[in-house]
């Protein structure tokens, strides 16, 4: 509203209010003083509404470069790097329409954070799925701080670990719910996702660049494998060899009774090293979630508690000298006990309350 059109509506206002109580009223008082207490409430409304349209214009215009500035950003490079200054203009400071999801991190070699090279991986395949999809819209954007460019941005939000995840909604502040379990569900781009939908509404499908290294090592294994065969084309028992096939299926076993399909699932981190201490957690400490470390020490664990079997079996079966076979028997017990007591000791680390221990605790 211009300020033409103010004035031109105070003269009319004005000119009205005059013309009318100096034609109906007798009293030049009561003319001058109603007239003035009636023009001035109007015109208070007049300034009040027309200071109002004038800033709704301009935040119009602010937010307006604001998207237009991340779209610009975001056709470039789907994950937009953010200093302190970007931050609080694009992210913290109103108005704002659109969701942020800021994954704030350290990147650079001297923090030695391995993990945030692998979240980082698996971000960036997110937001690449997001740009490069049918549904791409100004709702959502991706952005990333590093603590070497924004570390004024970890003090504002009390911050002290990374990755970490964190959706700034379009309205209001972030929620507990807005802050990503990272440690519940781990940084694959298909966990960010499934949260990313339940805070925001909007679905990302997840598409991963091609990766030839599976198909290829299959066809090298089907390779090998012929190729053997073939050698051995004129005696074939190997085939129906007992011992060959129970050592494949164990391999199997422990595989997958260690959570190895787990973590290919759900994409959790090798550890966790505390910033303050230095101090690098291998074993989870909830029994929602677990490490990639972790599931190699249960392989390794579980491996040991069948050897410790399996020599107890042939302690038990075999034909060899009596003494072989007692210390067969006695290397198997020692195996058992004492690769299932540092078994019990995880799950008690894991599952707190459970009552039962043994050996170790």
């Amino acid at each position: 509203m211009g300020l033409e059109f103010i004035f031109g509506f105070l003269f009319v206002t004005y000119s009205f209010y005059g013309f009318y109580w100096n034609y109906f009223a007798s009293d030049t008082k009561l003319i001058f003083v109603h007239s003035f207490s009636v023009v001035h409430r109007y015109t208070q409304e007049i300034i009040f509404f027309s200071v109002l349209a004038e800033l709704s214009h301009a935040l119009k215009m602010v937010l307006s470069e604001k998207v237009s500035q991340l779209m610009e950003w975001t056709n470039k490079r789907p994950v937009i790097r953010m200093n302190g200054d970007k931050f609080r203009r694009l992210v913290k400071a109103p108005p704002r329409n659109y969701s942020v999801i800021v994954m704030f991190t350290a990147l650079q070699l001297h923090r030695q954070c391995v993990v945030c090279k692998q979240a980082d991986e698996e971000f960036q395949i997110l937001a690449n799925s997001w740009r490069y999809s049918s549904a791409f819209t100004n709702r959502i954007f991706f952005a990333m701080v590093d603590f070497d460019e924004g570390s004024d941005v970890f003090q504002m939000l009390n911050m002290n670990s990374a990755p970490t995840f964190i959706n700034f909604p379009a309205k209001g502040k972030p929620k507990r719910g807005d802050t990503y379990e990272l440690q519940v569900r781990g940084f694959s781009a298909e966990q960010i996702a499934r949260w990313i939908a339940d805070r925001t509404d909007v679905n990302i499908r997840v598409i991963r660049p091609p990766n030839y290294a599976g198909p290829l090592m299959l066809g090298l294994l089907l390779a090998v494998i012929g190729g053997l065969v073939y050698l051995r084309r004129s005696n074939m028992e190997f085939l129906f060899n007992k011992t060959g096939w129970a050592f494949a299926a164990l391999c199997f076993v422990l595989a997958m009774t260690s959570g190895q399909m787990w973590n290919h699932i759900r994409g959790p981190p090798y550890a966790h090293k505390n910033p303050h201490t230095g101090h690098v957690n291998y074993i989870h400490g909830s029994s929602q979630a677990q490490f990639v470390a972790e599931t190699h020490i249960v392989l390794l664990f579980n491996g040991g508690v069948t050897l410790g079997m399996v020599l107890l079996c042939e302690a038990a079966t075999s034909d060899m000298d009596i003494g072989k076979r007692k210390i067969m028997c006695v290397a198997g017990i020692g195996l058992v006990v004492l690769f299932f007591s540092w078994m019990l000791s995880i799950f008690r680390s894991k599952y707190h309350g459970y009552p039962y221990s043994f050996l170790m605790s």
